[in-house]
């Protein structure tokens, strides 16, 4: 179920990015030759018109095939020339490009407005100003550490916690905490309750997870389910999606500087099968969690996209503004080079990734 559910989603955020691409050039009046989902031998295949639509077999990843886009004799003097990526404006190549991003925003965008005027689950920080918008207010695990006494008792994120120790109900984060550092390595009762149904678990609190105290590897919030009016959603899922992009981008950019200073934590990348885990833990948490997890990867996508790297939208508008500062068009067969490269090293990174996913699992 998790590898169908991660497949559902990507498929639906390639389709997001790729409908930028086809429909913006499209609009600029540009040939459409190719539309497809995921890359390889094909599945299913149909023609509309003179674009053909398709799914091939190897899920991650699609394209848009855009005439001209790796320039050629045809695209650059052939009959069809004029409705040629390669004879458009640069502005109107620049607006192709960065149309699988826009849209990859645009759609975060849209699940957080819905997320938050149907009602989600959320943190209180940040959100304080709502807080007559607020119900069911409540002490949630949000992280499980793997091997941890709290894992070994089947504790999982999503669980909400009633009490510790003794039938003892405790309101707030800091007080759970405080009664598991006081256990002195004394086997406690957690209670706690998995879609409404109250559960108890017996845990030994071990230390060395956190510095000088006893813990039993848990991260915990706590939480509301809140819901907005419509255009308070609206403001609010566009205030979010720009805190989420800046996050991202942060990160991006912290984990490429650490790269060349050497001291980069090449862990916390996942590949496919990383997010696919990733998708469905937040699944089986709930529906609200998936999607906003759904469009949290919709904002990592559109950033990683803007990377300047060949093969990357960043890397094709670097060479698109190159060449309007040149006032020159890039020999073809150098760009289309760069470009395949830039594919093929990519995948060996997607191949190289992967197999740190598995091999994470596998440990």
């Amino acid at each position: 179920m998790t590898v169908i559910i991660f497949l559902i989603v990507l498929a639906v955020l390639i389709f997001v990015h790729e409908l930028g691409h086809f429909l913006f050039a499209r609009m600029c009046g540009i040939r459409v030759d190719a539309f497809k989902i995921g890359f390889g031998p094909k599945i299913l295949s149909w023609g509309s018109g003179e674009t053909e639509y398709g799914i091939n077999l190897i899920p991650f990843g699609g394209y848009v095939k855009i005439h001209g886009e790796d320039p050629d004799d045809e695209s650059l003097n052939g009959p069809d020339a004029s409705r040629s990526f390669a004879r458009k404006s640069r502005w109107q190549q620049a607006i192709v490009l960065l149309a699988g991003v826009f849209f990859n925003v645009l759609f975060a965008w849209i699940l957080y407005v819905g997320l938050f005027a149907h009602g989600v689950t959320a943190t209180t920080d940040g959100f304080e100003k709502y807080s007559a918008d607020f119900s069911n207010e409540r002490i949630m695990v949000t992280d499980v550490l793997p091997g941890s006494p709290a894992a070994m008792a089947g504790l999982t994120a999503g669980d909400v916690i009633e009490g510790v120790g003794s039938g003892q109900s405790h309101q707030s984060v800091e007080n759970i905490q405080s009664a598991i550092y006081a256990s002195d390595g004394k086997s406690l009762g957690i209670e706690y309750s998995r879609a409404g149904q109250s559960l108890t678990a017996n845990i030994v609190p071990v230390q060395g997870l956190v510095p000088d105290k006893y813990a039993i590897g848990i991260a915990m919030n706590e939480v509301v389910d809140m819901r907005l009016p419509f255009f308070t959603a609206i403001y609010e899922g566009a205030h979010y999606t720009g805190i989420m992009l800046e996050q991202t981008a942060v990160g991006l950019y912290s984990f490429v500087a650490n790269i060349f200073q050497g001291t980069a934590n090449f862990s916390d990348i996942a590949g496919p099968v990383g997010i696919a885990g990733i998708v469905g833990s937040a699944a089986r948490m709930g529906f609200t969690y998936l999607l906003m997890i759904t469009a949290l990867i919709s904002i990592n996508l559109a950033i990683v996209n803007l990377i300047p790297f060949p093969a990357l939208d960043g890397g094709r508008v670097l060479f698109v503004v190159i060449e309007g500062i040149i006032r020159r068009r890039i020999s073809p067969k150098f760009t289309n080079t760069v470009n395949t490269v830039g594919f093929v090293l990519l995948m060996i990174i997607m191949v190289i990734v992967t197999y740190k996913d598995i091999w994470r699992l596998v440990k």
